[in-house]
């Protein structure tokens, strides 16, 4: 008897669900690079703007798709692939800050006013650098699975500390061309997909372990707690609430930091975004339309008519 393949297995062991993924396109970001953009339009031309960011060592759909169909119901949807991952841009060096330069320069290239950033895991980072960077560039934030630093343990530090000094060790070795082997290796199916499941697995593998643990190394240096206090924009937070990874209490004591911020409670672990997506889906939608409608009421007090 045949062995089962892997998309098969997943079939049956993961809940995936079954969704039309949207097509994407190429971004030039000048003096940047390119990344592979995804731009679902609202139900009307005006419609506000959610740029969605990715966890960690997956991609901008592989992370949100779950989501975009509900989403994109309300509000233009934009997800790119942050840089060193999946078809994101390929630079010498990694970093959360040129991540978040990143966010900006696709906001100014697609010329979004005021934009809702919203980060799942690595992404709620990056959105939080997001606001320390450009305060004035974005309408508001949401941070899911969320934390503002790492290290917290002796456990973690030494994780992190093992990660960057090996990660320092290797720097001399060519990663672009680790990305992009990882990258080309799945094209074919990325491009096409006629299996979700089997597609998902072609988006996960577009990203190679190197460019993991790189991201990881920058991650353990990440320390927002000095400067939430100061965060001026409509913020939510979508606690995770079995989450292992990042305790469910610490995400709750960052939204606690946050002027004004709004919980939003998913009974779902770190992976919910996928994994658990009927508990997280409802969760999330309820804090962009909450952040959605604090942002309209800025806005129009900023701009009053007549």
């Amino acid at each position: 008897m045949a062995l089962p393949t892997l998309p098969t297995l997943l079939r049956e062991m993961v809940d995936v669900p079954e969704v039309i993924v949207p097509k994407g396109r190429w971004l030039d970001l000048p003096g940047r690079g390119r990344t592979w953009l995804t731009d679902v339009p609202g139900p009307t031309p005006d419609a506000p703007t959610v740029i969605l960011l990715h966890a960690v060592g997956c991609t901008g759909l592989l992370t949100w798709f779950p989501v975009i169909p509900k989403l994109s119901a309300k509000y233009r949807v934009v997800v790119f692939d942050q840089r060193w991952h999946g078809r994101g841009i390929v630079s010498e060096h990694f970093s959360i800050r040129d991540c978040a330069d990143d966010v900006a320069a696709v906001a100014d290239a697609l010329d979004l006013d005021r934009p809702v950033v919203a980060g799942y895991s690595m992404g709620s980072i990056v959105a939080q650098r997001c606001w320390r960077q450009h305060p004035d560039r974005f309408g508001g934030l949401i941070l899911a699975a969320t934390t503002d630093h790492f290290r917290t343990t002796g456990t973690e530090r030494l994780f992190h500390q093992g990660m960057e000094l090996g990660m320092g060790a290797l720097r001399t070795l060519s990663r672009s061309k680790t990305i992009t082997v990882a990258a080309k290796a799945t094209t074919e199916v990325l491009l096409d997909p006629t299996d979700t499941h089997q597609w998902a697995l072609a988006e996960f593998r577009s990203t190679s372990s190197w460019a993991v643990a790189q991201a990881v190394a920058s991650l353990g240096r990440h320390h927002s707690t000095p400067w939430l206090a100061k965060i001026d924009l409509p913020t939510a937070v979508v606690v995770t609430r079995k989450d292992r990874v990042l305790g469910p209490e610490r995400q709750r004591g960052i939204a606690a930091l946050i002027p004004g911020a709004t919980v939003h409670e998913a009974d779902c672990g770190h992976a919910g975004c996928v994994l658990d997506h009927t508990h997280f889906v409802p969760a999330f939608l309820e804090a962009v339309d909450t952040t959605m409608g604090r942002r309209t009421s800025r806005i129009r007090a900023a701009h009053p008519a007549g």
